[in-house]
């Protein structure tokens, strides 16, 4: 009888895809830490499918160490800027990730919650609430920005930035801007989104939020220059790459109070923050948790099984990045 094919996770995904896994599969979970490459290399040895994650480095070294039997390398997440995709597809290895619709939701509604939480001074009257500073109502007391009827502005409109988008306008009544190498014909039509310059976005806009990939056209696609660009009396939020951001070029925007307020759930140095960021009171800062819900989770564990099952049964898996 032949041997089940080797499945091999670098870290804990939720318990949904693991068992789809478990029932075809000989598999094998790495502890909840991160790998050093050294380490990944020796974990992936003999693998037929390896269940990756963004905190693994899966180079070509990587992948010769897992073998000539590997076939594919299914991402637990919707970016792969991790992955030598040009290596992948050298080896002939299929590289499959979670399609953004399953997380779009998600990270879209936790943009929304940056979004409300730096235009309103939330975490500090939070401190201030439980520091016992608050004596009586004050009606100067942490004066915020309105959103209703203003102007946003969406860096990348695929799944994640339109369903940002709808929410704004449909809920807030937002004015919708739009920066994409392509037109969004759905926006156009159902939120009267306008597609713009860079430049004009960022000189119209109350609020900007970030749903790019990271690529070598996006990365610092916003620095200095930008930032001045920008109303002082803006809001920025980054729920796509951290990179997208010159951070210490925000670190001074911000200090300097060039903008109004930055809502940040990645970074460009993650999992560590640029010199001063901590210490500024208009930033709101949250560990990379965008599509951090359960059912968005189970959605994306269940969506990696599927693409395993899929290249070892020889068939195509839906979320193909590169083969």
């Amino acid at each position: 009888m032949p041997s089940q094919p080797k499945v091999v996770v670098t870290r804990p995904i939720h318990e949904a895809g693991l068992k789809m896994l478990q029932s075809r599969y000989a598999v094998t979970v790495h502890a909840d830490t991160i790998m050093t490459p050294t380490q990944l290399r020796t974990f992936v040895k003999g693998a037929d499918a390896v269940v990756t994650l963004l905190t693994d480095a899966v180079d070509d070294t990587m992948m010769e160490a897992a073998g000539s039997q590997l076939k594919v390398i299914a991402q637990y997440a919707v970016g792969f800027d991790n992955i030598d995709l040009e290596a992948a597809k050298q080896r002939g290895i299929i590289v499959c990730n979670t399609p953004g619709a399953i997380s779009a939701p998600a990270v879209a509604e936790h943009a929304v919650t940056l979004m409300f939480a730096t235009a309103r001074h939330l975490l500090p009257a939070d401190t201030f609430m439980r520091h016992g500073r608050y004596k009586h109502w004050d009606p100067n007391l942490f004066l915020g920005r309105d959103l209703v009827g203003k102007t946003v502005g969406i860096l990348g409109s695929g799944q994640i930035g339109s369903q940002f988008a709808r929410i704004c306008h449909n809920g807030l009544r937002m004015r919708v801007l739009y920066y994409d190498i392509c037109r969004n014909e759905a926006i156009e039509k159902d939120l009267g989104a306008t597609k713009v310059s860079l430049e004009q976005l960022l000189v119209t806009s109350d609020v900007v939020s970030i749903h790019l990939p990271l690529n070598r056209e996006t990365r610092h696609l916003l620095g200095k220059e930008e930032f001045r660009l920008m109303k002082p009396t803006a809001v920025l939020i980054n729920t796509g790459r951290g990179p997208i951001i010159n951070e210490n070029a925000l670190v001074k925007a911000l200090a300097d109070k060039e903008l109004y307020a930055a809502g940040l759930d990645v970074f460009e140095f993650e999992p560590e923050l640029a010199a001063g960021l901590a210490k500024l009171e208009n930033v709101v800062v949250t560990p990379h948790i965008g599509s951090a819900t359960e059912l968005t989770r189970q959605g994306m564990a269940e969506s990696v099984a599927r693409n395993i099952h899929a290249v070892l049964s020889g068939e195509t898996p839906t979320n193909v990045v590169s083969k």
